[in-house]
């Protein structure tokens, strides 16, 4: 699911997007008054059919998307890390009929993280800008996202290229494709809450095969290892009751994959939940909200934003229950300078019923507290 928090994300940014869009207003190209009309962003509604390839490319009529990529690598030496790339896409309430080139139409965010034990807290880095000049883009009709010198493209075998230079490391990897796309929820509309207008288009490819090098220090070293890629895109927002959620993507040993979430309320229940597990044949159970329970074993607070998170969590799913144990405690992401978000994004390893299962990714919002002003 990533980040459906980012529907919303778009408001953050409007007071500077107005603020462009005053100055710009002195141009020639800015003079007519329809340029001050809001966008209309497009609806998700049931029934769609997800087309492909051109699902795998960017919609920019709706307000928010995102290509979300994690996987666990293991170098010559046998060690184990995780990664994240996320790109996202939120359009800005910035008139889509304005010519400007400068208009701030598209904002594109990106974030990367590295979970190395030995370190024992989160590599990160992010970036923003709007869309334009061939710096920052998502492009339509297949996935072509671009950020900087950061990139996710989609090769025509149906494998990626992705590349992210940052801060204190980069990621330089190939993924291939080992099966067909996993359509969530209801053929790819995904319920996010009670209301049927609280949805989102949702679709994942796990089980990537991955090749590539992480580089630090200027030193690179080859790995190989496993990875998942979420796509969703949307315009509705959550319930306004709920705090943050709980999203887990696995890999499992057997080439099954298993999604499951649950948004939470402000009281800290469950407010809705879902989970899919899809066997090796390709075949999908869906779980509805009832059949699905996030149990927190074990808590790990930060201590840089003094948030609380199960980081240790058992999900039942129907009569399975999974064991994610953190591969580090410290896994936090701090991104207010870009989405405005602190969360904790972490690679865990899985058991299911006791036995060891697989391996993904384990994804927590809404834990730290607003500051008391």
């Amino acid at each position: 699911m990533a980040s459906t928090m980012f529907s919303s994300l778009s408001n953050k940014f409007s007071a500077a997007a107005c603020w462009t869009a005053l100055l710009l207003s002195l141009l020639p190209l800015m003079a007519a008054p329809t340029f001050a009309d809001a966008p209309r962003f497009a609806t998700v509604d049931p029934g769609r059919q997800l087309a492909f390839p051109r699902d795998f490319g960017a919609h920019p009529d709706f307000r928010t998307e995102w290509w979300y990529v994690t996987g666990w690598l293991e170098t010559p030496d046998n060690k184990q890390l995780g990664f994240q790339i996320t790109f996202f896409r939120s359009a800005t309430e910035h008139n889509p009929a304005n010519p400007s080139r400068f208009a701030p139409r598209q904002l594109i965010i990106a974030h990367a993280a590295l979970s190395d034990p030995a370190i024992g807290k989160l590599l990160h880095d992010q970036k923003i800008a709007r869309e334009g000049f061939d710096l920052a883009y998502s492009k339509q009709g297949n996935t072509d996202v671009k950020l900087g010198d950061w990139r996710l493209v989609r090769n025509a075998n149906g494998g990626y290229r992705m590349h992210a230079a940052a801060r204190d490391f980069a990621l330089d990897f190939s993924l291939a494709a080992t099966q067909e796309p996993m359509l969530q929820g209801d053929h790819g509309f995904s319920r996010k809450g009670p209301k049927p207008g609280q949805a989102s288009y949702y679709y994942s490819e796990p089980q990537l095969k991955l090749a590539g090098t992480v580089t630090r220090n200027g030193k690179p070293v080859k790995v190989s290892g496993i990875a998942w890629l979420d796509h969703e895109w949307s315009t509705s927002v959550l319930d306004a009751d709920a705090a943050g959620w709980d999203w887990t993507g696995i890999n499992l040993d057997d080439g099954s994959a298993l999604m499951a979430f649950q948004i939470r309320g402000k009281d800290g229940a469950k407010l809705w939940a879902h989970a899919a597990l899809r066997d090796p044949a390709g075949h999908i159970t869906n779980y509805d909200p009832d059949q699905v329970r996030f149990l927190p074993q074990r808590s790990w607070n930060s201590p840089r934003t003094n948030a609380t998170y199960p980081v240790a969590t058992r999900i039942e799913t129907g009569s399975a229950t999974w064991d994610l144990v953190p591969l580090q405690d410290d896994q936090e992401l701090d991104s207010r300078q870009s989405t405005g978000a602190v969360y904790w994004e972490g690679a865990v390893t899985v058991k299911r019923d006791g036995k060891a299962a697989g391996r993904g990714y384990l994804e927590l919002t809404g834990y730290v507290k607003p500051l008391k002003l």
